[in-house]
């Protein structure tokens, strides 16, 4: 799959597509039946299936201090869109003169002139150019002038709870710590990735060495509490047991991030950039009275998010 960031970066022949844009944050379930579309469309034309998305998200820029938490960095949303098969993701950065442009300008200058599309599919609720003015029946109305078709798909892929499946909800199921939940969404866990830092150590001293994650600006993190997960670090995917909180017990401040990979003894990865991905959520973030206390609950959190990775297939 080639990766472009911005439009300067398209070959020159590159021949007409089947394109669908918007900010796939998550790349969740409804994502991937838009997508999965515009793959399966550009096969039966013989033509090439590009996503066009945003960085930053557009909100940060239209509204400043209003960036949603993401559920996926901009690498990761790329490795989600790749597995589904797409040819290309065009990577436009969104800046304040960007936003400004208006539809038809976008629709000549991406759509036209650069990706020469030839079918456009997008949700009913797509909006795009200075103020959200395009809307899908613009969008045709400017695809019969400018040779290419739209076509609008149904994204309202409903759970369990009959809910629609939606960033914003995926964002939510995190923000409360229903990971289950949260996974239904997405179609796997939910990651959050970042650096490994120096923390405290205190892991190190109780016998539970963790790996303190700096994570990604703006990423989704989970409500405070412990957790069963994985962590991956250069390309070894381990059963993990999760922190988030800021350690009560030692009346910490600090908001972190970290995973203790069972059974496994000596790793060093200070200074890597790694994986969480969180399965189910065992307790909250509690405060003991003793040292003893909480070595007992992190012996039972280690014990049962062993056993719920182990029963659990890897996403």
């Amino acid at each position: 799959m080639q990766r472009w960031l911005g439009l300067e970066e398209i070959p020159g022949d590159w021949g007409r597509s089947v394109v669908t844009i918007g900010s796939f944050d998550g790349v969740h379930r409804g994502h991937q039946l838009i997508i999965s579309r515009a793959v399966k469309r550009a096969r039966e034309l013989a033509a090439k299936a590009v996503v066009v998305t945003f960085d930053p998200h557009p909100s940060e820029v239209v509204r400043p201090g209003s960036h949603p938490p993401l559920l996926a960095p901009q690498p990761r949303r790329a490795e989600l869109i790749e597995a589904l098969g797409v040819d290309a993701v065009l990577v436009l950065p969104f800046t304040a003169e960007f936003s400004k442009e208006s539809p038809e300008f976008f629709v000549q200058q991406v759509l036209v002139d650069a990706l020469h599309a030839r079918l456009v599919i997008e949700g009913p609720n797509f909006r795009f150019g200075h103020r959200a003015a395009g809307n899908v029946e613009l969008l045709a109305e400017l695809g019969r002038a400018d040779d290419f078709e739209v076509e609008v798909l149904d994204l309202q892929v409903r759970g369990s709870a009959g809910v629609p499946f939606s960033s914003t909800l995926a964002r939510r199921l995190v923000a409360e710590g229903d990971l289950a939940g949260a996974a239904e969404v997405l179609g796997r866990p939910h990651r959050v990735e970042g650096v490994v830092v120096r923390g405290a150590q205190r892991g190190r001293e109780l016998g539970f060495p963790t790996a303190n994650v700096d994570t990604v600006p703006h990423s989704a993190i989970p409500a405070d509490g412990v957790y069963a997960g994985w962590l991956t670090a250069v390309g070894e995917r381990m059963p993990a047991a999760i922190s988030v909180g800021t350690n009560p017990t030692f009346d910490g401040t600090s908001r972190t991030v970290e995973a203790y990979a069972i059974d496994r003894v000596g790793l060093d990865l200070y200074g890597l950039h790694v994986a969480v991905d969180f399965l189910a959520y065992l307790r909250g973030m509690e405060k003991f009275d003793s040292i003893d206390a909480l070595l007992d609950r992190m012996a039972d959190d280690v014990k049962r998010a062993k056993e719920l990775t182990d029963e659990s297939s890897p996403a």
